[in-house]
């Protein structure tokens, strides 16, 4: 268990973020072993697919725009492996209509984030996925 901010314990959940931008990444996954999670980074969608297939993460942080295949159809790649149904993907965009919304849930994600993320959300965000607010159900 690790703590957030000092004062409360937290359970440690396995993390992947997925993010073509290597400085996005990087500041995204520091932030989450801050928060005291293991935390692991793909930078492409083919690597998110098999980095989800070997690693089982509880959460993934899912850029929808990266090359050699995009967040979308990675996504429904990670839905349609063995245990890919249970868990939380959250779209990790810059892109934030409803119709960006729209098709970020259609692919099989249970969130849609617009980058920057606000430390502050992300915290509460994490701490719903462990207490299963966000679990995803098949």
């Amino acid at each position: 268990m690790g703590e957030v901010n000092g004062t409360r314990p937290v359970a440690r959940m396995r993390i992947l973020v997925a993010d073509d931008n290597h400085d996005v990444a990087q500041s995204m996954a520091m932030l989450l072993e801050l928060f005291g999670h293991e935390v692991h980074v793909a930078h492409d969608g083919l690597d998110a697919v098999s980095a989800v297939e070997r690693l089982l993460p509880d959460l993934v942080f899912m850029d929808v725009g990266m090359p050699r295949l995009s967040g979308y159809e990675a996504t429904r790649r990670i839905r349609a492996q063995p245990g890919g149904d249970r868990i939380v993907i959250a779209a990790l965009t810059g892109w934030g209509q409803e119709r960006d919304r729209r098709e970020s849930r259609d692919a099989g994600c249970d969130l849609h984030l617009v980058k920057p993320v606000d430390p502050a959300d992300l915290e509460q965000l994490l701490e719903s996925v462990q207490r299963g607010d966000l679990q995803r159900s098949a």
